[in-house]
């Protein structure tokens, strides 16, 4: 071909890529297209929240170690993310939401499947149960493994500060007049403890698009938390990442005083299929392992999605505290 009719070509072929670039809303954009469960990058809307503030990393639905060695686990994988986190920082703690030890909790379970994983931060780590813990009675392998970093009397609830923060680990697998004494007990902590910024973390979630779907069984602790005006809640169970815009006690888009829930399903356990979308969902994604990295500071807070090596999702934002 004679170069005068090259570069023509050549001319309309990268105006062609820009225009579609353009179309994607930027290159990311166009590369997260081509997964069907990979959706667009997420900008933060241009909120800046001032300060340094205190880093946590929190997944659930972690080790899985069914025919594979627990080094080649994808519970290894999200472990290797967050201990070099915090290595790079000492005060950065991690948050566990439930689903630990796969099939049914057991200690051997942890020993052999999350101990070589997640365990090398166990002293940093702040655990609320999964549904699977149950499975064994009483949850004994979970309560023996952390001890009383999962709370007072093996209720599996209790609450903490770091920095600004007020935190709440909660536990959605008690029965109905253990459930409600929990209620009594959050009412109370809440008023104890009217901090600007407030963050609850469990295992069930109340709105959910993958395959376990919304939990009504939590939903008290959702109106409890939004009547005292709290921010955050982080969530597992279905084994996906979501994000849900700021919603009321009642479900309903609240930008100015909802709260924002996260699904993190993605610590390692089998990724599974996301059903139908769910009102005010914002982002997901059921192809990637990873944690959710936030920075909490004095008057709000900093979110990213760290994927595992080769994963090529992930959601960042920023929001401020009501």
């Amino acid at each position: 071909m004679p170069a005068s009719q090259a570069f023509p070509r050549r001319g309309l072929i990268f105006a062609a890529t820009l225009a579609i670039i353009a179309f994607c809303g930027g290159l990311y954009g166009c590369l997260a297209m081509r997964g069907t469960s990979i959706e667009p990058f997420q900008n933060t809307n241009g909120i800046t929240v001032p300060g340094k503030g205190i880093t946590i990393f929190a997944a659930g639905d972690i080790a899985e170690c069914k025919n594979i060695k627990p080094e080649n686990s994808g519970a290894a994988k999200t472990a290797d993310m967050i201990a070099a986190g915090l290595d790079r920082d000492k005060r950065a703690a991690v948050l566990g939401l439930g689903d630990y030890a796969y099939p049914v909790g057991l200690l051997e379970e942890f020993a052999d499947c999350y101990e070589p994983a997640w365990g090398r931060f166990r002293n940093r780590t702040f655990p609320a149960p999964g549904n699977h813990e149950y499975y064994t009675p009483s949850a004994t392998g979970y309560y023996t493994y952390f001890g009383p970093a999962a709370g007072p009397d093996r209720r599996g609830y209790y609450s903490f500060n770091l920095g600004a923060w007020h935190l709440v680990s909660l536990n959605s697998n008690l029965q109905p007049a253990d459930h409600q004494q929990q209620i009594l007990w959050l009412q109370a902590d809440l008023a104890r403890h009217p901090a600007h910024c407030t963050l609850a973390f469990w295992h069930h979630p109340l709105y959910s698009s993958g395959g376990h779907g919304n939990n009504d069984r939590v939903k008290d602790l959702w109106q409890a938390l939004s009547a005292a005006g709290a921010d955050v809640v982080l969530v597992a169970h279905d084994h996906d990442y979501e994000r849900f815009a700021p919603q009321d006690n009642t479900g309903r888009r609240d930008d100015i005083h909802g709260m924002r829930e996260f699904v993190v399903g993605t610590g390692g356990a089998r990724l599974t299929p996301l059903m139908f979308g769910k009102a005010n969902s914002e982002v997901k994604n059921n192809s990637t392992h990873g944690v959710l990295r936030m920075v909490l500071k004095d008057t709000g807070y900093e979110w990213e999605f760290m994927p595992v090596p080769g994963g090529n999702f992930t959601d960042r934002g920023a929001a401020l505290c009501h």
